[in-house]
Parts: C-alpha cells; sequence; structure tokens
C-alpha cells in the first residue's frame, strides 16, 4: 500500500469527550496532517457549534464523524489499535513513544482498519478501555508539566502518523491474516466462559486472571487461524466426555 493512502485506514477515535471545542480542534488537527476519519464515543455534546467554530474549516470532517455509544462499536473490524495513555497501568503491555509508535500504527494499515484512541480530557482512558488496545502509547512530555490539551495531543499524534506515512516503506514481506478486533473479542469471551464453567476461573474472585491472560495473547497479536485452532479447542473442552 502506497504509505500516505495510509492515513486513510487510521480512524481517530474520541472517548467520552467532555468539551465539544476539543472535538472541533481535533478535527482540525487532523485535517492538516490528511487524516479524515472521526469516531466519536458518547461525547457530552455533538453536534455542537463550539465544535464547528473550533474546526476552522474542517467542517467535512464533523460532517462525517460517526458516533458510537462504546468503544468497543469504535473499534468495531479494526486489526490493531493504539491507546493514548500518560498513565503507567500494572497490568499493560509495553508503551512505545509517539514517535516510535507511529511507525507500527502506519506499518498496522497494511492489514486493514486502525484505531488511535484519545480519553475524557479530566479522567483519560480507564484500564478496560486501554485492555481492549494492542499498543499503550505516551508522549514523552516535561515530567513536571505532562498536561497536554486534547486537541494538541490529536495534533501531535497526527502528525508522527503523516511523517511516518511519508517515509520510505520497508521492503514487502509476506504478511499473516490477523485476527480483527471481533473476532479477537469472541475468542477472549469464550475462553472466560469455558474457564468459568471449569472452575479454573471464579468471577466473585478474579484475582486479575483474565486482564492477564488479555494482555498474554495481545502481546502475540493473534491471526485469524490461530484464534479459530484456540476456539476449537475450547469447543471440544465444553463438550461432554464420553464414558
Amino acid at each position: 500500500m502506497n504509505r500516505p493512502l495510509a492515513l486513510e485506514r487510521v480512524r481517530v477515535v474520541l472517548s467520552r469527550t467532555s468539551h465539544p471545542g476539543n472535538i472541533g480542534a481535533a478535527a482540525r488537527a487532523m485535517k492538516t496532517m490528511g487524516l479524515s476519519r472521526l469516531w466519536l464515543v458518547a461525547p457530552d455534546s455533538f453536534p455542537d457549534p463550539v465544535a464547528a467554530a473550533r474546526a476552522s474549516g474542517a467542517d467535512d470532517i464533523l460532517a462525517g464523524a460517526r458516533v458510537v455509544s462504546s468503544l468497543q462499536e469504535a473499534l468495531a473490524d479494526t486489526v490493531f489499535a493504539a491507546a493514548l495513555t500518560a498513565r503507567r497501568r500494572e497490568l499493560s503491555l509495553p508503551r512505545m513513544h509517539a514517535r516510535e509508535a507511529a511507525e507500527v500504527i502506519v506499518d498496522r494499515t497494511r492489514d486493514g482498519e486502525v484505531a488511535l484512541v484519545f480519553g475524557n480530557e479530566t479522567s483519560g482512558l480507564t484500564n478496560e478501555d486501554v485492555g481492549l488496545c494492542s499498543l499503550p502509547v505516551s508522549i514523552p512530555a516535561n515530567p513536571d508539566f505532562s498536561s497536554l490539551n486534547l486537541g494538541a495531543a490529536v495534533q501531535l499524534l497526527c502528525y508522527e502518523l503523516r511523517l511516518a506515512a511519508l517515509r520510505p516503506p520497508p521492503p514487502e514481506e509476506p504478511r499473516p491474516e490477523f485476527a480483527t478486533h471481533e473476532q479477537f473479542e469472541g475468542f477472549m469471551a469464550h475462553l472466560e466462559r469455558v474457564v468459568t464453567a471449569s472452575g479454573f476461573h471464579d468471577p466473585a474472585n478474579p484475582r486479575r486472571l483474565l486482564p492477564r491472560m488479555r494482555r498474554l495473547f495481545n502481546r502475540v497479536r493473534l491471526e485469524k487461524e490461530e484464534v479459530a485452532i484456540l476456539r476449537g479447542m475450547l469447543t471440544t473442552f465444553e463438550q461432554p466426555k464420553r464414558r
């Protein structure tokens, strides 16, 4: 794939944005860097004249924005998702800084749709939100003053994505067909059902078992065929034993 065209496969996801002005600022940031696909998860106010004013000409981005009620919906049909987060989380995958993460994100567009996820202005993304994504991303800001406006954060990440897209692509190599977000989540739900039914997992006393297993499988990045094999094994485990 032409690397600049890869940006057409990147959806910018703003989760539970509280101020409509930040939606407009994000749309403007996206348009200046050649991104056009905006998804909004349960925004407090949208459409909103304040968003339109802050967009400063990026009205087409706002007009084409998709509004959904959950992050799961926003990640539908994606093959990869990166979450911008400033907090270190015990069960999170290893984080990347924005510049190196941009290379990974652009490269993943060769496999299909990808998402770049931003959280609420005050509280950011929840642990559950980050757990739905494949890569935590951070901005190496001044540790003494690391608070960054949402619009500025979107601008910075979109800039890094554009730089990555304009670099010469790596040599083409055969690539496996990776599992989509829905296929991976279907596998995780199946796994939870089986380990719970077997007694290995007690929902009343989870002890972080399922988040750790999610982190494990996110780290190896399952292919579609591998998901099919694992789910076939789980289905076999669910069947009654013959005497």
